[in-house]
């Protein structure tokens, strides 16, 4: 006698990953709607993080943290001493809070691979970097190509704080991110970094939010990417020059490659201004190979496909040599194998071990 299964409950959030101005609605692109298994923990139990946690703003939104606290089995609370240098990097869970005490320095690791048993998984990561911090934030998407992603970041940076974060978004059905940085202290310092591939019928959907309220601050955010098949690829970046402000600068610059004609992409730079004294820049990029770069290296031996895939394998080789550990660069390389395929991966492990033996 065959035994019925019960199907996992699922809830819709709607209106997530929403930018501070919403501007684009005859582009539709102002938020995503996702549905998420909603599986009941009751009679769990369940370590909070400290109430100061509470306050941060995350990229994703409200809805998408309530959500993760709700299915998480537990949360990690790390706290780095002032003053500490730690040399291990943190690696995040479900749901992670890290408080980086004054003059302390840490790096954080956020790691999605194809080993997840759910089809959807998700990452909840709240930072606190007090004056003089030093904060490293990296972040890896590798997942499967039936998988969906959900990772929601919210950092705070106090006076003289500097954060880096640099993402790399390989490859999911679907990868929802969202990150939100206040920089709440004067000459505090944010540095974003983006990398994302998208092909075949791959969603992508990204939200960076950065708030400057302290005085004499500096956010730089960097993105670029590579989009083929039927991709669709949403980015919206927004600097807010918030009142109090006065000397801070911004900018923002996203360069995409575009290499097939069916791919769907929406860049929405935004850069919100109430202060006189400040500073804030944006601009895109989007194009295809150009036909003397193709005829460059087809004398040298290589088809259109091939030379297109070298942008795509230079992508993967920067995620490569930042991953951080073992299980980071087992995931990267197994996602390069699948898009690459294991000739490639190969030759990608050879040049990050010359690289490795060069730099000792």
């Amino acid at each position: 006698m065959a035994t019925a299964t019960t199907a996992t409950p699922e809830l819709k959030l709607e209106r997530v990953n929403t930018p501070p101005a919403q501007t684009w609605n005859y582009l539709r692109a102002n938020d995503i709607t996702l549905t998420v298994p909603s599986e009941s923990r009751k009679g769990d139990v369940y370590f909070a993080l400290p109430r100061l946690f509470e306050g941060i703003e995350c990229g994703m939104g409200p809805d998408v943290t309530a959500w993760i606290e709700s299915q998480a089995a537990d949360a990690q609370y790390v706290e780095v001493r002032a003053g500490e240098r730690r040399i291990e990097p943190i690696i995040a869970t479900m749901d992670t809070g890290v408080m980086v005490r004054t003059g302390a320095e840490a790096t954080i690791v956020v790691c999605a691979d194809a080993q997840a048993t759910s089809r959807t998984s998700a990452a909840l990561v709240r930072v606190i970097a007090e004056k003089g911090a030093r904060v490293r934030v990296l972040e890896f998407v590798a997942t499967g190509d039936d998988q969906q992603h959900l990772e929601s970041v919210g950092i705070t940076a106090d006076e003289g704080a500097r954060v880096e974060v640099r993402q790399y978004f390989l490859g999911a059905h679907t990868t929802a991110a969202g990150l939100s940085c206040a920089l709440n202290g004067a000459d505090a310092r944010f540095d974003l970094t983006c990398r994302y591939l998208g092909t075949d019928d791959q969603r992508l959907d990204i939200n960076h939010v950065v708030r400057m309220r302290g005085r004499n601050g500096r956010s730089d955010l960097r993105e670029s990417g590579v989009l083929d098949g039927r991709a669709r690829k949403t980015l919206r970046a927004t600097i807010d020059l918030v009142h109090g402000s006065s000397g801070s600068e911004g900018a923002e610059l996203e360069n995409v490659l575009v290499l097939s004609d069916d791919v769907v992409n929406k860049t929405m730079p935004v850069i919100l201004c109430d202060e006189d004294d400040v500073a804030g820049n944006h601009g895109a990029t989007i194009g295809s190979v150009g036909p003397e770069q193709i005829q460059y290296l087809a004398d040298r031996g290589l088809s259109q496909e091939e030379a297109e895939a070298l942008y795509v394998r230079a992508l993967f080789d920067e995620a490569l040599i930042c991953a951080p550990t073992a299980a980071v660069r087992a995931a990267v390389l197994a996602r390069a194998q699948t898009v690459l395929g294991t000739e490639v991966a190969g030759d990608l492990v050879d040049a990050l071990q010359l690289d490795t033996e060069d730099r000792a």
